[in-house]
Formats: C-alpha cells, structure tokens, sequence
C-alpha cells in the first residue's frame, strides 16, 4: 500500500484516469498558461496571416472581425477548459472523446487532432522562416535580391531542426522556454505597439480603421457591397483570428506535466485565449492605422495587399525600426514553433501510448530524460513533408505587377484550423449530450454549459465548411481559369484523411481500439475508484 499513500493529488488523479505518472511534473501552473499563450503567439498570427485578413475584406474584417471572433472562441475555450479540469490527461481532446462517446469518437477525435497539431506546427515553422528571411532582407539589400521560395524553405527546415533538438534536450527546458516566451510576447508586442504609434509620420484615421472595406480576393469583380464579399469574402478574412487564436488545447496536453493541473490547466486553456484575444487586437489596430499613404496621398492598399506587414513597416517608418519590429516578430514565431513542437509531440506520445498509432511503441518511447524524443522527430519531419507545396510560387497579379500569394501556406492554416476546431467539437458536443450525467472537475461552468457548448458547435461547424473553399477563383474546379498550383489543398488532406480513417476503422481499427489503455498497476486503479 506504501505506493498508494505516497501519491501526489495530481498523481492520484492520474492513477484514476488509469495512468501512472511517467512524465516529469515539473511546469507550474503558469508554465501551462505560457504554452498555450505561446502557441497562440500574436507575434505570428497577427504578423504571418495579415493579408488574409487585409485582402479579404480589408480593415473591416480585422478591426471588427477580429474581437467578435475572439468571443467566439473565448466561449470554445471555456467549455474545453471545464473538459481539461475534469480529465487532465496527456491525451486531452481524445481523450475526453473517448471517455464520453467511446473508442470510434476517441480515434477519430485524436486522428484530427493530430493532424491539427503537426498543421499548426508546420505553419508557423514556415511563418517564422519567412520572417526571419524578411528579417534579414530588410537589413540587407544584397541579401534581399537573392529572394527564392527555395531559400526560404531551406530556412523552414532549420527552423524545424532546432526547435526539435531543444524540445529533445529536456522536458523542463521547454518550461522555462515558455515562461521566457511570455514575456517576449508581451514585452515585444508593447515594444512594437510603441514604435507604430511614436515613429511612423503620419497615421491613419478611424474611419479608415474601423469602416474601409475591399476585396482583393479576385471573387465578385472586387466588389465589397455584394451577397459575395459579405457571405464569402469577408469570412475568408476570419481566418486571421481562427488561426492566430489556435492550438490553446497544448495546456491540455501538457497536463501530466503540470502541478495542480485540475485547475491550473483549465486556467491556461481560457487565460491564453483572453490575454491574446486582448493583445493581438490592440496589436492589429496599430498595423492598420500605420498604413502608409501612397503616391496619390491615399491609402496604400494595393501594396500592403501585396506586401503584407513587412510593406507597412518598411514604408512607414526607418529601415532600421523596420527591422527591428520583424526580428521581434521572428523570435516570437520560433518560441511559437517550439511550443507547438512540444505540444504536439505530447499528443502524439499520449496517442501512441494507447496503441493508436502505427508504430506506437517507438513513438511512445521516452528518454532518460523522460522526453518523448521519437515523437518530436516524427512531428518534425511529417511537418517538412506536408509544406512542400510551397516551394511553388503563386501569382495571381500579373507579370507587371505580380501579386505573389503562399496559396501553399494557408492551406497548411486551414488544415491546422480544421483539423483542430473539428477535433475540439466531437467532446463539446459530447460533453452537451451528457447533460447533468457529467462528473465536473474543479473548476467547470455550471449550468451554462447548455448554451455555450451549442454555441461552440455551431461555430466550428461554420469556419470548418469556409476554410475548405478555395481562396481565389483560379482555385475552383472546371472553370477557365482554374490551375492546381491555386488550390486550397485542406480539403484534399482533411477530406481524405477522415475517407481514410473511416476506411481504416471499419476494416481494421474497430477491433482492436478500445480507447486509452491502463498503464498503472490494476490495484490501484481499483482503489482509487477507476
């Protein structure tokens, strides 16, 4: 019985999940928030997928769209939050889906959520090789004419190298990293914030903030007053928000490495997502009234479309302070990547645990270090794998004045956002068909969970079917214009995907997937009421 008494609280728990402890607790409460405010990370979002927003509706769909999407998914957060506290396990999403709906709901909620996952992980790797690329490009001219997709690539893959050998060195590491991270968030975002506000000539005004729309999108002849740019185009802006405010589930993940983790987790998940919701939009108001005007003394909305942040700094302001905003930005997006990393690999080692996984029993494999290193190179590499599309170059302007746009990277942005939101929607809505018949950890919303949980439903829902269209008209099948290299692949892989699982469950998987496996001594399952 001496194993049995000298459990933590958090171990006990874990022991009633059916799990022995293995990985090292050691993050702090706030390490977990700083995980998932990492992976939120304004410093990436905000900056890599401006010109979803900026050309699909223009400042409307940034200075609006932005803080009424970020209730949206303030309310999602708030009932995965409840979820976390009453089963914190390493496992998170599948798990819950697991232990409410069963195995089928379990596998294919941990299959989405791992494809997710490595999306998001990729995506901001290659958001952060671009901007170190633009980085340094602003601070070099001779570096900047050698410009190539391939250069930016080869960047991408070193970016992934290093943030897996540090996710490989030590658990902790990454503990301290995030907390480290946090405040670079903050301080650089204040920092930044300050520069757009104090350096930049002239600025522009509210109206121009908080009512300028247009459509650069291609779709509708550019019209920004039509059923089309309302119901299509300025949706596709939202992207910005749903994908920045995105992977806050690595509190989830990061459980069974964290103290007190019935409460401390489930603060992390809503805390990252109010503190960034909060931030980002102050954030992005200031790159929208840092326009710079163009030639004719408007608005230069043609070359921020094009350009995207990094034009508005380098015409609004020094060179120098240009440079100094997008290395803050850079830095930003690799403490992004680690986190993301981490986050993932976590998944995929809880995945594997449960024998999900082919392969399971290398990538559940630990470290002396207690550190699923397998898994790490696994997310790292399946991540340089999915991003090739990008080294093909798009251009949907024209060879005088071309309009280069990563089609290939926001494809990577809707996977990650639907692979994600539909894996979070499968135990929310579970959770809602429970009712009262659910056990609530300590910290939980009471009875308003009967509306927030529909409320949260219908919103994945809504952006799962938006972020599969294509982005621009050269990407919509059997039309003249139509070329592959404009496709919005996120169909292709998540449509495909769930095809494949659902072929793979019922010749296969339904017979020998039970759900998240024992790996503590049955004895003390028992005695702690599992």
């Amino acid at each position: 019985m001496a194993e049995q008494t000298d459990l933590t609280d958090d171990e006990r728990r874990l022991a009633e999940l059916g799990y022995k402890q293995e990985l090292d607790r050691s993050w702090s409460g706030f390490s977990n928030f700083a995980i998932s405010f990492s992976i939120i990370s304004i410093l990436a979002g905000c900056f890599t997928t401006f010109g979803q927003g900026f050309n699909n509706g223009g400042p409307i769909a940034i200075s609006w769209g932005w803080p009424i999407v970020a209730a949206l998914i303030l309310v999602i957060g708030l009932t995965m939050s409840e979820l976390v506290s009453a089963y914190p396990t390493s496992g998170g999403i599948y798990w819950w889906a697991n232990k409410m709906g069963g195995p089928r709901a379990g596998f294919f909620t941990g299959w989405l959520n791992l494809i997710g996952l490595i999306a998001v992980t990729a995506s901001v790797a290659y958001g952060c090789a671009t901007f170190i690329d633009l980085t340094l490009s602003t601070w070099s001219e001779s570096y900047a004419s050698g410009y190539s997709l391939t250069r930016v690539f080869l960047i991408f893959v070193v970016v992934l190298v290093l943030a897996a050998a540090l996710n490989i060195f030590s658990g902790h590491l990454m503990a301290v990293m995030n907390n480290v991270s946090v405040w670079w968030h903050v301080v650089g975002a204040a920092l930044i914030i300050a520069i757009l506000i104090i350096v930049p000539a002239q600025h522009q005004t509210f109206s121009y903030v908080f009512t300028e729309r247009f459509n650069n999108s291609g779709y509708a002849d550019g019209s920004t007053s039509s059923i089309t740019y309302w119901l299509l185009i300025v949706p596709f802006g939202l992207l910005l928000t749903q994908y920045t405010i995105t992977g806050y589930d690595a509190s989830a993940h990061l459980s069974e490495e964290t103290a007190t983790a019935s409460k401390a987790a489930a603060q992390g998940i809503w805390r990252s997502i109010f503190y960034s919701a909060i931030g980002g939009w102050i954030l992005l108001l200031c790159f929208l009234f840092a326009v710079p005007n163009g030639a004719d003394g408007k608005p230069d909305n043609a070359g921020v479309g094009g350009g995207g942040v990094a034009y508005i700094f380098v015409h609004a302001m020094d060179t120098k302070w240009a440079t100094l905003i997008l290395l803050i930005s850079a830095v930003g997006q690799f403490f992004c990547t680690t986190a993301c990393m981490t986050s993932s690999s976590r998944m995929t080692f809880a995945f594997s645990r449960d024998g999900a996984i082919p392969g399971s029993r290398l990538w559940a494999t630990l470290t002396p270090a207690r550190v699923p290193a397998n898994a790490v190179m696994l997310v790292a590499v399946v991540s340089a794998i999915i991003t090739l599309p990008a080294l093909v170059e798009v251009n949907i302007g024209t060879e005088a004045e071309p309009l280069i746009v990563p089609t290939a990277f926001y494809a990577v942005v809707s996977v990650a956002v639907i692979g994600l939101y539909l894996a979070f929607l499968i135990p929310i809505w579970l959770r809602w068909r429970m009712g009262d018949a659910f056990e609530p950890g300590s910290w939980n919303n009471g009875q308003k969970y009967k509306w927030m949980n529909l409320v949260a439903v219908i919103e994945i829902a809504i952006i799962s079917v938006y972020f599969i269209l294509p982005f621009v008209p050269g990407g919509v099948p059997f039309t003249e214009d139509f070329d592959w290299k404009f496709v919005n692949y996120a169909p292709i892989l998540t449509i495909g995907s769930l095809i494949v699982l659902g072929i793979w469950w019922q010749v296969s998987a339904r017979h020998w997937f039970k759900g998240p496996k024992s790996t503590i001594d049955p004895v003390v399952v028992e005695t702690f009421g599992e």
